[in-house]
């Protein structure tokens, strides 16, 4: 199956038949909350950081929190046959969705990114579904095709009949961050879900690290109290700590019970872009949005 994150959570696999437990609805309910605010956090960042700094400097936090969780737990690393995939886990979502959105949300509009995002569940689902040489059946390729042609319409329709440079990011955003999904979703079948993250974002320190004092000394930096929260949210929130609840919550009441929740994520995106961003949002973007997760909910029962 699929989740959403740094905007949205990496894949996990739970147990079918899994009981229902009223405090897993809750922590997977608080994880679809704090991704949803991954892109108005972002873009409060960006009043006083500069793209490569605010991602840079938000996966140094995140990986330090990570980092203090595994040691405090004594966590023992992950076998080296493993860290290939972790690898592709950080580049995808460590680096490369948290980059490719920031620079996308300098010109777009959170609400207008929160929709393209939204078929993120069916990029991922297709990317599974051809890393693990499933064979789908034609209602999932055709519930994928649809979204995927709703979305590109919004797309072009807001963007003056043509493809903007935010889009662009926000394509190729789709495409890493789905291939990270899916390779998280592989390894969370042998080692817990924020584990693997955990140890993807402190992969990345190595080269986080200098990124954010090069990025630091070269872009200016003002710091104001939307800035700072924008920046602590998407590494705290966005980045671990709404994906330890959500993997915990996952794990208590099994991923499609969770999926159905994950559903509301791109509109709550729209309800936080207005109320904290002040945005308007013209009526295709809650229009596309709804369609688009008709869409995800067609691709859940196709592959169930």
């Amino acid at each position: 199956m699929r989740a959403q994150s740094s905007a949205i959570a990496p894949t996990a696999i739970a147990v079918s038949g899994t009981p229902r437990s009223p405090s897993g609805t809750v922590q997977a309910a608080l994880g679809v909350t704090a991704f949803s605010l991954t892109f108005p956090a972002t873009a409060w960042g960006l009043e006083g950081f500069g793209p490569w700094s605010l991602v840079a400097v938000r996966s140094v936090l995140a990986a330090f929190l990570a980092g203090a969780c595994l040691l405090l737990l004594r966590v023992a690393p992950p076998a080296r046959s493993h860290w290939a995939g972790l690898a592709v886990v950080a580049a995808g979502v460590v680096v490369g969705f948290p980059l490719l959105t920031t620079l996308a949300l300098r010109t777009s509009t959170t609400a207008h990114a929160a929709v393209v995002v939204g078929l993120l569940p069916l990029t991922t689902a297709v990317m599974s579904a051809l890393r693990v040489g499933a064979r789908p059946s034609r209602t999932f390729w055709a519930a994928a095709l649809v979204g995927a042609a709703a979305v590109l319409v919004f797309t072009v329709q807001q963007s003056g009949g043509a493809l903007s440079s935010a889009d662009l990011y926000l394509f190729a955003a789709l495409l890493v961050c789905a291939a990270g999904y899916t390779e998280g979703g592989r390894l969370a079948r042998i080692m817990p879900g924020w584990q693997v993250i955990g140890w993807a974002l402190v992969l990345c320190l190595p080269l986080t690290v200098p990124a954010a004092a090069v990025a630091l000394a070269h872009e200016p930096v003002r710091l104001t109290a939307h800035s700072v929260a924008g920046v602590i949210w998407v590494a705290a929130g966005s980045q671990f700590l709404g994906l330890v609840v959500w993997y915990r919550g996952m794990a208590a009441i099994g991923i499609p019970r969770a999926s159905q929740l994950q559903l509301a994520q791109p509109l709550l995106t729209l309800v936080w872009s207005v109320l904290l961003l002040g945005e308007h949002v013209t009526v295709a973007a809650p229009v596309t949005a709804a369609a688009v997760l008709v869409c995800i909910a067609v691709t859940q029962r196709a592959r169930s």
